[in-house]
């Protein structure tokens, strides 16, 4: 950081004269006293300066903008061959589009359901990091789903899903809680679920079901958006998939710009 110019020309108006030795008339008496004066112009100057480069740092500091991500594989990435996924990917778009720099922290873990991100809520550094987030990304379902039913979603237990949808529901309205009174203020994108089998109607319903229900826990909160990702994959397709479930590098790459278009990143 450069020294201010008013500082600059302040050290040559008070000091130039007294250095230089050019005393004219002043008496040794009136010299000292000016010679304090100096020092006491220059003490508050230094002061001042030091302050607005404290602010000007301190500033800085907080202009950097934190991403914080939570969910599953697919919050991982699990599928893309580039490695990134859509959290990578978002990452990317800020440093592209945003001139303060972008930080991520991704707590995402392959195979969680709500239950074990509700055990993250227990984790100092997971905690730390959403109390300082600018951003949180929320992405999960899919396992409750899959674990309520058995292991896979052939055949499906509707009743089994039921009581999994109720589990599920306590869980994300627990870990909201508890997120928002660590940050009340993050904008939180809560991502809707995607049917892997779309050519199944029936998985088609179960997952417009857990939609539903996570679209009105989101509705009784501040500053959360739901941002759904069903009909994004409506055909299936190795275009975007990787296997039968996770997305590969098109898919999340279709994700990102959901994430991008439906929601106003200032």
């Amino acid at each position: 950081m450069s020294i201010p110019r008013a500082f600059v020309l302040f050290i040559v108006m008070m000091f130039g004269p007294y250095a230089s030795g050019e005393k004219g008339a002043y008496s040794e008496v009136q010299l000292m006293k000016k010679h304090r004066k100096w020092w006491i112009g220059l003490l508050v100057l230094v002061a001042i300066g030091l302050g607005v480069f404290g602010f000007q740092s301190s500033m800085s500091h907080q202009q950097e903008e934190q991403i914080v991500a939570l969910g599953d594989s697919l919050t991982y990435g699990v599928g893309d061959e580039s490695g990134h996924g859509y959290v990578e990917n978002l990452q990317q778009w800020f440093d592209k589009n945003h001139d303060d720099p972008v930080t991520v922290d991704n707590y995402a873990i392959p195979g969680q359901q709500s239950d074990g991100m509700l055990d993250q809520m227990n984790e100092t550094s997971v905690m730390k990091s959403i109390e300082h987030a600018d951003y949180i990304l929320f992405f999960i379902g899919m396992n409750d789903i899959i674990k309520s039913n058995g292991g896979d979603l052939s055949p499906l237990y509707e009743d089994k899903i039921a009581m999994g949808k109720k589990d599920y529901e306590k869980n994300v309205k627990t870990i909201l809680d508890q997120i928002r009174e660590e940050n009340p203020e993050a904008p939180i994108l809560f991502l809707g679920l995607y049917n892997p089998y779309p050519d199944n109607p029936e998985v088609g319903q179960i997952i417009k079901g857990w939609n539903d229900t996570s679209e009105s826990i989101v509705g009784s909160y501040e500053n959360i958006t739901f941002i759904p990702t069903n009909d994004l994959y409506e055909e299936k397709s190795s275009r975007y998939f990787s296997d039968e479930v996770h997305l590969n590098e098109q898919g999340y790459e279709k994700l990102t710009m959901r994430i991008i278009k439906a929601y106003d990143f200032k």
